[in-house]
């Protein structure tokens, strides 16, 4: 598959774990009034949100065409779901700071 065959995918599972699993975690601990999570906590709630997501992962028709693409974006989202609950990826670390300081 050629780079610009999958740029949307790679884009879109750049920002979903920090925009989507971050944000939707983020608005349950406050308004569950948890101000300080551990980082191991709020990982495991942003994996939690992003999960839901998994829908998307299976949009597409299951023939041909979509065959390479279909591996891609379940090999990707696995590989996202490593790195959020492994402290890997810097923008989900990156927002967990920024809520305990201004939480």
């Amino acid at each position: 598959m050629r780079d610009d065959q999958r740029f949307e995918i790679q884009t879109a599972l750049d920002l979903l774990p920090h925009v989507v699993g971050c944000s939707w975690a983020t608005i349950w601990f406050r308004l569950n009034k948890i101000k300080k999570p551990t980082r191991e906590e709020f990982r495991e709630k942003v994996t939690e949100y992003f999960k839901m997501l998994d829908p998307l992962v299976n949009v597409y028709d299951k023939n041909e065409n979509f065959e390479e693409i279909i591996g891609y974006l379940k090999k990707r989202n696995a590989i996202e779901l490593e790195k959020i609950n492994a402290g890997k990826n810097p923008e989900v670390e990156k927002r967990y700071d920024r809520y305990i300081d201004y939480g």
